[in-house]
């Protein structure tokens, strides 16, 4: 039996074998069951969904038209900027190019930055860090969902005042992590750079939270899960926001941070 697929470099041709470009065919074993094909359009669907994310298109109307954007392509119409997912080259490559760019526009409009990230690469993450501090714009981040380990660094390096949290986020920092094999020379080499940078990233968290070395260094031992009331007070964040600003209203709703119960005095004992 033969079954005509596309995914990636592969293709299987129905009723006959033939070789397009660099595409290769592919025949299935005469023991063939239904089971058997289930399984292969659950595999089918669960790698094309990975190789191919649905993105949506926007249609606008226009005066010479309709033109087609997809979302994110729209959104940077609107200086909006998403960092989402782990961190690493091709995502910093996309966020400095979409960062320079609305700069060569206007270096005085905001840039809003929404962030939802596990972290990722280190040196991917302060190559988007030092962007958005070489840039002139004013810098919004923006939390949704979570902000963990290079993430929480870019949620706190926008511009202060601007650093937002929607309610339901988390936010986590930590030390570096790594791993290094090889002669010992090597090792030791490796150890010390990952020593300095767990001290560079120190500084910089100390730069933006306006919290000392020594509060740092003991936060970022371990995993440090935050809220973001917490993320608040420890200086990485300045806004948790409820929604922005309604028609007729000036501020967006804040989540305020609840009052603390005053410590009632145990009753006087009556004298007799």
């Amino acid at each position: 039996m033969w079954l005509r697929v596309l995914l990636g470099e592969a293709r299987v041709v129905a009723g006959g074998c033939r070789a397009l470009g660099s595409r290769r065919c592919f025949r299935f074993s005469p023991q063939w069951t239904p089971e058997s094909s289930l399984d292969l359009r659950r595999s089918l669907h669960a790698t094309a969904r990975r190789a191919f994310p649905l993105i949506p298109i926007v249609v606008e109307q226009t005066g010479r038209g309709e033109r087609a954007y997809d979302i994110y392509s729209r959104l940077l119409r609107e200086r909006i900027v998403c960092v989402m997912g782990p961190i690493d080259d091709n995502v910093a490559s996309l966020v400095i190019a979409q960062l320079l760019f609305l700069q060569s526009e206007s270096n005085k409009k905001p840039i809003h930055m929404y962030i939802n990230s596990p972290g990722g690469v280190v040196t991917s993450g302060l190559a988007i860090y030092d962007t958005m501090q070489y840039i002139l714009n004013p810098i919004c981040t923006w939390c949704v969902g979570q902000a963990a380990s290079m993430g929480s660094l870019l949620l706190a390096a926008g511009s202060p005042g601007m650093r937002h949290s929607l309610p339901n986020s988390r936010i986590m920092i930590h030390q570096p992590s790594g791993g290094a094999r090889g002669q010992a020379t090597d090792i030791a080499i490796q150890a010390e750079e990952i020593i300095k940078l767990k001290k560079q990233l120190y500084n910089i968290y100390a730069k933006h939270t306006k919290q000392s070395l020594q509060v740092i260094e003991s936060a970022m031992e371990r995993d440090r899960y935050m809220s973001p009331m917490e993320a608040q007070e420890f200086g990485i964040l300045d806004k948790v926001l409820v929604h922005p600003p309604q028609d007729g209203e000036d501020e967006p709703e804040l989540v305020q941070r609840e009052p603390t119960a005053a410590a009632t005095e145990p009753p006087t004992p009556a004298s007799s």
